[in-house]
């Protein structure tokens, strides 16, 4: 199996630490909104991956967090140490406990998981649970001099961690280039910009939420401890896999790394990086402010399936930015209710003849062709292409059957499920019928941007040629 390791850069031959046991540990959301449909890009290919080591024969063990607390507002502008607790201030727009805020999104993500047919992964871990593992790794690392105290918090030394290691900071990103007040305001008291906290302090004049004694003073963690002793908890403190969004790769991550080396003197923390590409929409980038930082509930309302998307996902390569359109997801759709009613036409086929040589030699290539696509840093292009191939194929309907089923331990579409065609709504059959009323007189142009709103709407247009 190839993989990109973000932190070589380059792809490299997967090696396990300890074959055929695989540690993977993914950075989850941050609980306080729905996450985006560009986050969950991430964890569909976090469970690909999955997916590909268990069928090419590793034993796995699979942790992911959710983030409850520390994560700051200042993060968007560059100084994840800067800004409001996105829980607290999540609280305050609501009027519901930090708590509560957590409790609700973080149950929305594990239920929407299923939705996506993401495995479970064996430990979901939360970060206002394990407190306590988050202190003693920061005394770990003061009793290594590696951090130092200023009016906020406890902060790493990201100079001393060099010195001390022989490592350079930040070798996945380009924090080491970054100039002080480059992006943000310096903080005067940081030894150096790079630096960054490991626990912050309570703010004077207000109680917060979500606060806990430490031996530093009343508090939270930073953002980024709560992946080092959560991962080094349950993976042990080098393992083979991290994955996450790419966003994670110029702060979040680098971080992990010096705190995690820093603290165990083990080197490297972590194997392989794995990192996916944003989504964009409409040929521009994702925001809430912009309106178009679309949810799994806004699909739904769509009238797409969760697994239309999954299928989406699935058309552009991992690393690569994908465009995201309600068009390309109506596409999606079309083409996965397709494989399935065919996979469908093939149980319905009752043809269990003896395969001869020949026919035998092209299940055995396609399983290679399969097997090469997704080791291929999951080229999964190329293994939906491999799926299209064999329902063209001679081979007997039960072996096709057999070989696709096969493959959907991998792709996870839930392929052997009957599509359930949708009621269509009065709305768009009005629509339907203006379009072709349009047509017919050839007002075109009028009649495409009916189309168009009928797609906007989640639904797919054919025409065929006697339209």
């Amino acid at each position: 199996m190839q993989l990109y390791n973000s932190l070589s850069r380059k792809v490299e031959e997967f090696k396990p630490i300890n074959p055929p046991h695989v540690g993977m540990y993914t950075c989850g959301p941050t609980v306080y909104s729905y996450p985006t449909i560009g986050n969950y890009r991430t964890y569909v290919t976090s469970d690909l991956l999955l997916r590909t080591l268990k069928f090419l024969g590793y034993e796995t063990k699979y942790v992911m967090n959710l983030t409850d607390v520390g994560h700051l507002t200042g993060d968007n502008s560059g100084d994840a140490d800067t800004g409001e607790d996105r829980l607290e201030k999540a609280s305050k727009k609501e009027n519901k406990t930090a708590w509560d805020i957590a409790k609700f999104y973080g149950d929305d993500f594990v239920n929407s998981l299923s939705k996506l047919n993401i495995e479970k992964p064996d430990i979901i871990a939360k970060a206002t649970d394990h407190i306590d593992d988050q202190i003693k790794l920061i005394e770990v690392l003061e009793k290594k001099k590696l951090t130092y105290k200023i009016s906020d918090g406890i902060y790493f030394d990201t100079v001393a961690f060099e010195k001390q290691t022989g490592e350079k900071y930040g070798e996945m990103s380009n924090l080491d280039q970054i100039k002080e007040g480059a992006r943000v305001e310096p903080n005067p008291q940081k030894k150096n910009p790079r630096d960054f906290a490991l626990w912050k302090f309570s703010p004077k004049d207000e109680k917060r939420q979500m606060e806990w004694e430490s031996p530093w003073g009343t508090g939270f963690p930073g953002w980024h401890i709560e992946c080092s002793a959560m991962s080094m908890k349950y993976l042990g403190e080098q393992f083979d896999i991290h994955a996450g969004g790419e966003d994670l790769r110029s702060t979040h991550h680098p971080n992990e790394i010096a705190q995690s080396e820093g603290a165990t003197g083990k080197i490297p923390f972590v194997k392989y990086w794995v990192h996916g590409a944003f989504l964009t929409v409409d040929g521009g980038r994702m925001g809430k402010s912009l309106g178009n930082a679309y949810t799994l509930h806004d699909v739904e309302e769509k009238g797409f399936d969760d697994l239309d998307l999954r299928y989406f996902y699935f058309t552009g390569h991992y690393r690569k930015q994908l465009n995201f359109t309600w068009e390309a997801l109506s596409a999606a759709q079309a083409a996965l209710n397709k494989l399935k009613l065919q996979v469908q036409n093939l149980r319905s086929q009752e043809e269990r003849n003896s395969l001869s040589e020949e026919k035998l030699s092209k299940v055995d290539a396609y399983r290679k062709e399969f097997t090469d696509a997704i080791s291929d840093d999951l080229n999964m292009p190329q293994a939906l292409a491999v799926v299209w191939e064999v329902l063209k194929s001679n081979i007997p309907s039960e072996d096709k059957y057999d070989l696709i089923m096969d493959f959907d331990e991998v792709l996870g579409l839930e392929l052997n499920k009957e599509v359930t065609q949708k009621e269509i709504p009065q709305e768009i059959k009005d629509l339907m019928q203006k379009r072709e009323e349009l047509r017919k007189s050839g007002n075109y142009e009028e009649a495409d941007k009916i189309r168009d709103e009928i797609i906007q709407k989640g639904y797919t247009v054919n025409d065929d040629k006697s339209s």
